[in-house]
């Protein structure tokens, strides 16, 4: 079938709300993508940095397999040798206690939230309590994690939204400390903010807001969903910074592209906050989820990911510091270990470049205001880096 033929057929049937990309994707291996027509595509974008071993890692594909052929599905009722080995090993990566594995990003900050409001109630009894999260934030679509995003243009069309939620400015820590009161649960925020244009927290705000916490019994909630798995070269951001939340939420390379997210707290959080029937999921921490996320983690440490990352991601941001010297309507690179960013003028679109590069064989996705994110496979090398580089040069080029 044409590749016209196929995105038709998706406009007549898929419900209109993602602008996508004109091309129709096959199959991958390595860090390449492949279209149904046989085109060849770098990518730096890792179904948004979810893929982080790549495609076609043989180990990942022989667990999924193994546990297709023995069970997929039995609901939470009963246990589950999979999950239970996920949950000791993302225990053991995060150093906090107890896990609640979800279907998505969304769901688990949903779960943290919930988690939160609990904590409160249970030691006074007020069903008032306020969350402080940041501007330019992204924690998801579902209602309760749009309540807890800082752009009103996601969230205006659905208000009024649950909860009660004040926004402060991130690394601002004089705004967060304004807007805490007697009715103040918990902080919430991304250790590095993705769809806000990657921003990595600074390590005064960090520490400052989690001494904050600890001075009032305020929970602090770190949403690793993008920045967390290994890609700012720790297993989860936070580490990087020697803070230690009281919950995060995590997903997308949780699983590598099975469709799975987890809540993880302490054990003083979980000892008090959610009690059988306050919480639940029909599919969450299934067999299959559960494979999923315990070969991830095994293969995270035989093949010592975070060490590749924190080796190659220099190099990936020296080349992309060589690009913004090279073109002036380049404004700025940021990031950490393989997030990162390129914010161009506004003369130079964001969403138009990634277009371009498109046809150059190259996968690029934006975020923020006019920002190219590069979050590729963490598994890349510098070849690729300068693969990316090469491509994204001819695209850039054509601006001059």
């Amino acid at each position: 079938m044409e590749t016209n033929t196929w995105m038709e057929q998706a406009e007549s049937h898929i419900l209109h709300t993602y602008n996508r990309y004109p091309v129709v994707l096959d199959h991958g291996e390595g860090v390449y993508l492949y279209d149904t027509e046989g085109k060849k595509y770098l990518d730096f974008a890792a179904g948004i940095a979810v893929q982080a071993l790549g495609y076609g890692n043989q180990e990942y594909k022989d667990a999924l397999k193994g546990q297709i052929d023995k069970l997929t599905h039995t609901s939470n009722l009963y246990y589950n040798q999979p999950s239970i080995e996920a949950a000791e090993k993302l225990c053991a990566a995060s150093g906090l206690e107890r896990v609640f594995f979800t279907n998505s990003g969304t769901e688990a900050i949903e779960g943290a939230v919930k988690a939160a409001k609990k904590y409160a109630y249970a030691k006074d009894g007020a069903t008032d309590h306020e969350i402080i999260a940041m501007d330019h934030s992204f924690h998801g679509r579902s209602l309760g994690a749009l309540a807890v995003t800082g752009n009103a243009h996601y969230r205006e069309p659905f208000e009024p939204l649950p909860g009660i939620v004040k926004f402060a400015e991130y690394n601002n820590l004089e705004s967060v400390k304004r807007l805490v009161n007697e009715k103040t649960c918990a902080v919430l925020l991304e250790t590095v903010q993705g769809e806000g244009g990657i921003y990595p927290a600074k390590e005064e705000f960090l520490k400052g807001i989690q001494q904050l916490c600890g001075e009032k019994d305020i929970l602090l909630v770190l949403d690793e969903i993008q920045c967390g798995m290994g890609r700012t070269g720790h297993m989860f951001a936070w580490q990087k910074y020697g803070v230690k939340p009281d919950i995060m939420a995590c997903a997308k390379a949780l699983g590598c592209g099975v469709p799975v997210g987890a809540f993880v707290m302490t054990e003083k959080v979980a000892e008090a906050s959610l009690k059988p029937g306050d919480h639940g999921t029909t599919y969450g921490g299934n067999p299959f989820a559960g494979a999923a996320v315990s070969k991830v983690l095994d293969i995270f440490k035989e093949q010592k990911i975070t060490e590749h990352v924190q080796g190659i991601s220099g190099y990936l941001a020296q080349q992309l510091e060589q690009i913004q010297e090279e073109y002036g309507f380049v404004k700025e690179r940021r990031g950490i270990g393989l997030m990162q960013g390129l914010e161009l003028d506004p003369a130079v679109p964001a969403g138009e470049v990634s277009t371009k590069a498109l046809e150059q064989g190259l996968i690029l996705i934006t975020a923020g205001n006019n920002v190219l994110r590069f979050v590729p496979p963490l598994v890349i090398e510098k070849v690729h880096v300068d693969e990316m580089a090469e491509k994204l040069r001819k695209v850039l080029s054509s601006y001059l």
